[in-house]
């Protein structure tokens, strides 16, 4: 076996470990032990690519990220030409952000703990700005086929819409929280926001004025 497919496959195996012991016990609970118990995986292997459980954690909490705009982007391979196919894959991304038992929101927002970790801090500065890139990147490919609007300011359009899902992410893990601003209110004015029926009003509002 290559080096690179080791490395993949170790990769691999402990975050689908990390994964199932965050679900069993939370992010605070979990010990190296625990993963190299869980994995087989020998001390000596999993420090050969990580120097604590931190750094699994992180790939944990990219790697949700990169699955929502795997599968975002699939859509858009498969020809789709319409808003509704590609933005029923965030919708539904957002919607798990606002469940208490989504492993990536819990791996967050105990890295946001550790925030004084030079490690760790340089890892959600990145995470961050993946996100916004990634927001960005969904925004133009939409107005590149043209289901968004030109008018749409990519970028700060897709840091609004970050932020918005960071706070439901930090909200959900606030106990007996009464939310009147839900996961779908949020769908529905990212939709408002970007559909060519919105521009389409703002541009008659525009006329009127």
């Amino acid at each position: 076996m290559k080096q690179e497919e080791r490395r993949q496959q170790t990769i691999r195996l402990l975050v689908d470990t990390t994964r199932e012991l965050i679900k069993e016990k939370g992010c605070h609970s979990i010990t190296m032990q625990d993963i190299m118990g869980r994995s087989g995986l020998s001390k000596g292997a999993i420090f050969h690519y990580v120097k604590s459980k931190n750094e699994i954690f992180v790939w944990v909490l990219q790697e949700g990220l990169e699955d929502t705009n795997k599968r975002f982007m699939n859509e858009v391979e498969q020809g789709r030409r319409n808003f509704d196919e590609p933005m029923q894959k965030i919708k539904e991304s957002i919607v798990t952000y606002e469940n208490p038992h989504n492993v990536t929101n819990k791996v967050l927002l105990y890295l946001l703990g550790k925030e004084e970790e030079p490690a760790v801090a340089e890892a959600l500065k990145q995470y961050y700005e993946r996100s916004v890139y990634l927001s960005k990147v969904w925004i133009e490919t939409g107005q590149l086929h043209g289901v968004i609007p030109k008018t749409v300011e990519a970028e700060k359009t897709a840091e609004m819409f970050v932020m918005m899902t960071f706070g439901l992410r930090v909200r959900s893990s606030i106990p007996y929280t009464h939310a009147a601003f839900k996961a779908q209110d949020v769908t529905e004015f990212i939709i408002d926001i970007l559909s060519p029926a919105a521009d389409g009003t703002r541009e008659q509002k525009d006329e009127v004025m």
